[in-house]
């Protein structure tokens, strides 16, 4: 049994979740009748999936594949976590993420490399910061052989320069075995956070 089928094995007896207080069933005027001091228990509810996970959690497989694809483009990871609907809720889905993420091969990963697109800047980004960038990126592509990615969550926007540069001249003195484990994670933090960008946008982005 891989680490995935321990993660998800468990899911189809959902966890309770944080209990919703409702007050008494009945109205005050008749505890008094009530023989003796009676507790009477608190009544919980336990909200199902989201209404997007619930849609992912039933779309058709091909479809649940492309909105997976979205997020990491790897056929790999996203067959295995299409295989192993449906997720009690979205913490169940990044967990099974993550250990589908980290099994994947050094060609799954050239694979959801070929797929990504560098960061994007603000709009009001100045042209010689383009200019560092692009020249910082071409070193790194020219040292390892492929596109830089970085997780950028939860860094404010106008900030994604700095942070990109500084990761990019730190990530330069990597060997390349370093640098593929660096990439794996940063790509497992990619996926978790549009995964979850997906499923709780307002709207509908993803295409179920």
């Amino acid at each position: 049994m891989n680490r995935l089928d321990n993660v998800v094995a468990p899911l189809a007896q959902p966890a309770p979740t944080p209990t919703h207080r409702r007050g008494t069933t009945l109205p005050p005027h008749r505890l008094p009748h009530l023989p003796g001091q009676v507790a009477i228990p608190e009544q919980t509810r336990t909200p199902g999936p989201s209404a997007a996970l619930e849609r992912f959690n039933h779309a058709p497989a091909d479809i649940a594949r492309q909105t997976l694809l979205t997020c990491l483009r790897s056929l790999r990871w996203a067959h295995r976590l299409t295989d192993h609907r449906p997720y009690p809720d979205l913490d169940a889905l990044l967990a099974a993420s993550d250990e589908a993420a980290y099994d994947l091969t050094s060609a799954d990963l050239a694979e959801a490399l070929a797929g990504e697109t560098l960061p994007t800047l603000p709009d009001d980004t100045y042209g010689v910061a383009h200019t560092a960038l692009n020249a910082a990126h071409a070193a790194y592509e020219a040292r390892f052989g492929h596109l830089f990615v970085i997780s950028l969550d939860p860094t404010h926007p106008h900030d994604f320069l700095n942070r990109t540069l500084e990761g990019i001249r730190s990530r330069l003195s990597n060997d390349p075995e370093e640098e593929r484990v660096v990439v794996a994670e940063e790509l497992r933090h990619l996926a978790k956070s549009r995964l979850t960008s997906q499923l709780t946008a307002t709207g509908n982005p993803a295409p179920l």
